[in-house]
């Protein structure tokens, strides 16, 4: 009952942002807030707060205190470039980053400023746990360190997808997509994401012992950061990374009993589009190569996925969500406990989304909405929880003992916008909530520039929905946002969700809209990296507001041929054109 209760005031707290141009001491009283940025990995908006049926309290009530972008989106649905270009603020095409194991930006494209090292720079101590950058080549074997971060990345154990560790009903270990365990069975007796929270909690602690004392420096040895000759306290950017709900999803196999089979639902839009041409289509390989999924692992490329395994595929993964909705749990009421909770900016995001059966698509690797979609929110202590009338910011609560309706009604407490976000739009957001300088919008000769962004700052908007006074008023905020992804033919093989560079010779350009999605597959030149918009190998057109579930390309269809004539010429045009516009006629 206590816990229906507690459950009841999240939903009935309405929370009003209220944001001036000095934010930083509004809310610090001069001094620098601290920032916590959470990623989490093939992450779609799968969250009770977004109108999900997924049992996600502990986010749920960090989103009834936050800003809820409802509308945010990736500009690359796979891991590596996306999370290149939202650390640098810049698109796959100004990073020259398609693929995750050819290239380090620095030496590639331009030696480019990161979110973390802007922090660095301005005097944070920043550190990572988990997957924040893609590790391998792509951030030079190092996470970016020691440009971005002040000490050693932490990386747990890694997993495969091929490692025999789930349990069969043969009594031996598989390398299964759907994989429930008991952790305490698991190598270490532990998994990757408990590590991960484990150790950031272990350095939220170490930093708050020495907040308040001379001279901070600290080393990591092992797995526990240790702290030696104690210094004057500095913010700090922490950055957590969270694997799942990536592929194979490995869980604790308590959180399956969140979801009975029986009370799964099939995606609303299971069926194959039509008129799809086929370098739209994404064939889920790394799906297919689970011991557990009856499908031919390398020729039916178009086969739909069988019913039953269809409802165990969004089972496995809502329940690995609800586990990591118990690490942030954890994490979030550890950075109250040590005393972090009322200066220290909170962002979380998915890195993109991920396709639960939604036209016969499992996995990323596309242009659909569902496959770059992403929650984006960002908690402001004193200003995005002004209303907050409990007396604990994060108390951690178990999915597994929720009584809740899936917190639907949650979405009517914090903020929520449906302007469009997109991920490099996180860089000059970031600074500008923190106080520091915010990156200009990138010129077009973009290799050149050190420091700017191809995104703009979130906090106009804030003022902007929330009738706050500001010296930046909009006249029109961004009108399309865009992503982008390489194909090395135009019908579907082996390699076709994950090509590397050298392999790339197709590049699919999306540019969504309120009102429609539309996308160009043009001749792309891998090696001067040069494309041919003059001849297009097919295009699609989603009509939203025909057809909002994405199931008919109407590019052919004669009604629509002045629509095609005006949204090819916007995409020409590209994100610069869609920029915002202010009173003063410059971008934000």
């Amino acid at each position: 009952m206590m816990m229906f209760l507690f459950t009841l005031l999240l939903c009935l707290v309405k929370v009003k942002v209220i944001i001036s141009i000095q934010l930083q001491q509004q809310f610090n009283k001069g001094g620098k807030p601290n920032v916590l940025f959470l990623v989490i990995d093939d992450f779609r908006p799968a969250l009770g707060s977004y109108g999900e049926r997924v049992h996600t309290p502990n986010m749920d009530q960090l989103a009834a205190q936050s800003i809820r972008f409802t509308d945010a989106r990736a500009q690359q649905a796979v891991c590596a470039p996306s999370r290149i270009s939202f650390l640098t603020g810049r698109r796959p095409d100004s990073t020259l980053l398609w693929d995750f194991r050819s290239s380090y930006w620095r030496q590639s494209a331009g030696n480019y400023t990161t979110i973390p090292q802007h922090f660095k720079d301005n005097g944070y101590y920043t550190l990572s746990a988990g997957k924040v950058f893609h590790h391998g080549p792509c951030s030079n074997n190092t996470d970016d360190y020691p440009y971005s971060w002040s000490v050693p990345c932490y990386w747990p154990t890694r997993e495969h997808k091929t490692s025999k560790v789930c349990p069969g009903p043969d009594g031996k270990l598989h390398a299964y997509t759907m994989c429930p365990v008991n952790v305490t069975e698991q190598p270490g007796g532990t998994l990757p994401d408990i590590d991960s929270t484990n150790y950031a909690i272990s350095a939220l602690h170490d930093l708050a012992a020495v907040k308040d004392e001379k001279n901070l420096l600290m080393h990591h040895k092992g797995n526990k950061p240790s702290v030696i000759n104690p210094a004057l306290h500095t913010p700090f950017f922490m950055a957590v990374g969270y694997h799942k709900p990536h592929l194979p999803f490995r869980y604790p196999e308590e959180y399956k009993s969140l979801y009975p089979l029986h009370t799964m639902k099939m995606a609303p839009n299971p069926n194959y589009t039509k008129d799809l041409p086929p370098v739209a289509w994404e064939h889920w390989r790394d799906v297919r190569v689970g011991e557990d999924i009856p499908v031919q692992k390398e020729k039916d490329y178009y086969g739909p996925m069988p019913p039953k395994y269809h409802l165990l595929m969004r089972q496995a993964y809502f329940a690995a969500t609800s586990y990591i909705d118990h690490e942030i749990g954890r994490l979030l009421s550890t950075l109250e406990q040590v005393g972090f909770a009322n200066n220290t900016i909170i962002a979380l995001t998915g890195d993109h989304g991920w396709q639960l059966g939604e036209h016969q698509e499992w996995s990323k690797y596309s242009n659909y909405d569902s496959a770059t979609q992403v929650p984006l929110m960002f908690y402001i202590p004193q200003v995005t929880n002004k209303r907050w009338n409990h007396p604990h910011r994060f108390s951690l609560i178990n999915p597994l003992n929720t009584i809740t309706d899936f917190n639907t009604s949650c979405a009517t407490s914090g903020f929520a916008s449906d302007a469009f976000a997109e991920l490099v739009d996180l860089f000059p957001t970031l600074s500008e909530i923190a106080g520091l300088t915010v990156p200009p919008v990138c010129p077009i000769d973009t290799f050149h520039t050190q420091f700017c962004s191809e995104g703009v700052s979130l906090a106009p908007v804030i003022h902007n929905i929330t009738d706050t006074p500001s010296k930046v008023g909009i006249i029109r905020w961004k009108n399309a946002s865009f992503s982008q992804y390489p194909r090395p033919t135009f019908y579907p093989s082996h390699k076709t969700n994950t090509p590397q560079l050298p392999e790339i010779n197709i590049m699919g350009y999306s540019m969504h809209t309120k009102d429609y999605r539309y996308v160009e597959w043009l001749p792309f030149n891998h090696t001067t990296f040069a494309v041919n918009w003059l001849k297009p190998l097919a295009v699609e057109l989603y009509s939203y507001r025909e057809d909002p579930l994405e199931m008919q390309n109407v590019y052919n269809h004669t009604a629509y041929q002045n629509v095609v004539k005006d949204l090819a010429r916007q995409l020409r045009q590209n994100w610069r054109h869609a920029l915002p516009i202010t009173h003063n006629g410059t971008h934000p």
